[in-house]
């Protein structure tokens, strides 16, 4: 395995010439592709001297192998970035991201039992050295891994720190715990709660982005929540609304078709239904943990047949 470079001298790089921002570096739907990025990357920062940064980098790289469900590369990679820290109470962030990500890479093995340690460390850690950032996102790693009866505290948890810290990459992370907290009170039956928190979700992603994806996920999940509460000609008039958003941008969603098709069916309109459900079921069935989904899609099919 390719050793350290860092612990080589090398030659400075020029003031000028800046490392990337890691996180600028990610697209966590492709992390084959990210992973090429951060091994672009790694020649400049070893030359750079910044051993912090290339630490990080480091961890990077080995969330990107996880998430290829390369988990035996990726558990080397974090070996080699122990290893370089060593003992003591130096490179704080670096540390935290080496613990964040082998417990996600335990995690997304099926080792939640392995993974929880290693977030409760990090919270802590984070927590003790004011990284916030990271701080909070250990807390969310903790409510996926906890057993939903702690859930809900994880997610208060993190949300707090994120509402009272002054890091704004802390703060960007209240947009998913929002989601994450609203779909938590839905499946406890608490659709008031729920539709609270999605539209704490929806304007925040407003006031960054109006016409940004996540906008528009919050807006489906508004309407979602209406839905539930028994206000269906709300939430229907809101899927309308959505899908003269995605055609202004030349594209479709198969969750809108879904709830198009549901909400009509909650008001009696069944021959209405059955087109958006025949719509949603082929964009639905293409995504993976939606097809998975063998009751949804079973019932998909058959309100679709009619």
């Amino acid at each position: 395995m390719r050793l350290l470079a860092f612990l080589l001298l090398a030659v400075p790089v020029m003031a000028d010439e800046k490392l990337p921002d890691l996180d600028k570096l990610w697209n966590y739907g492709k992390p084959a592709e990210s992973e090429k990025r951060f091994r672009e990357v790694l020649p400049r920062a070893e030359a750079a001297g910044d051993r912090d940064y290339l630490l990080q980098l480091r961890t990077q790289i080995a969330r990107a192998l996880g998430l290829q469900g390369r988990f035996d590369e990726a558990h080397a990679e974090l070996d080699a970035v122990e290893k370089a820290l060593g003992p003591g109470d130096s490179l704080p962030v670096a540390r935290v991201r080496c613990l964040l990500e082998r417990g996600r890479a335990y995690n997304s093995s099926k080792q939640p039992e392995k993974a929880r340690p290693l977030f409760l460390k990090a919270w802590e850690t984070g927590v003790g050295k004011g990284i916030d950032e990271h701080a909070v996102d250990a807390a969310h790693m903790m409510a996926i891994v906890e057993p939903p009866e702690n859930r809900n505290a994880w997610n208060i948890k993190a949300m707090e720190l994120a509402e009272k810290s002054s890091d704004d990459r802390a703060k960007r992370w209240l947009g998913s715990l929002y989601n994450n907290m609203a779909w938590d009170a839905f499946d406890r039956g608490d659709f008031a709660l729920a539709l609270e928190l999605h539209e704490k979700c929806l304007a925040w992603h407003e006031a960054r982005n109006p016409k940004s994806q996540g906008t528009r996920i919050a807006k489906w999940s508004v309407a979602r929540q209406l839905r539930a509460l028994g206000r269906a000609e709300e939430a229907l008039a809101r899927q309308r609304a959505l899908l003269d958003e995605y055609a202004a941008i030349g594209e479709e969603d198969g969750f809108v078709y879904e709830e198009m098709g549901e909400c009509l069916l909650a008001l009696g309109k069944a021959a209405e239904a059955k087109p958006w459900f025949r719509k949603a079921l082929p964009k639905l069935e293409a995504i993976d943990w939606v097809r998975d989904d063998k009751p949804r899609i079973e019932r998909l099919r058959k309100l679709a047949a009619g």
